[in-house]
């Protein structure tokens, strides 16, 4: 999931674009802001860096031991 405060910083952003106004329309736009994101990204099943890079160095050494059984299978073919 996304980190927090990403979320905020993207939130944040939104807000400031928005022309003056009252605290409270500003306020209410940026919880809008918020849980529309949230819901958005809940939905699109996204990891984090460390979690990406965990899953990328399972993945090379997998491959790495499954070319190491290949090379066994292949002399023992042979």
């Amino acid at each position: 999931m996304i980190e927090l405060k990403k979320l905020e910083d993207i939130v944040e952003n939104v807000t400031k674009v928005l022309p003056g106004g009252s605290e409270h329309v500003r306020a209410e736009v940026r919880d809008n802001v918020r849980l529309i994101l949230q819901s958005a990204f809940s939905r699109m099943n996204l990891v984090t860096r460390e979690e990406f890079d965990a899953q990328s160095l399972l993945l090379v050494r997998t491959r790495e031991k499954l070319d190491k059984l290949e090379r066994v299978v292949r002399k023992m073919e042979d």
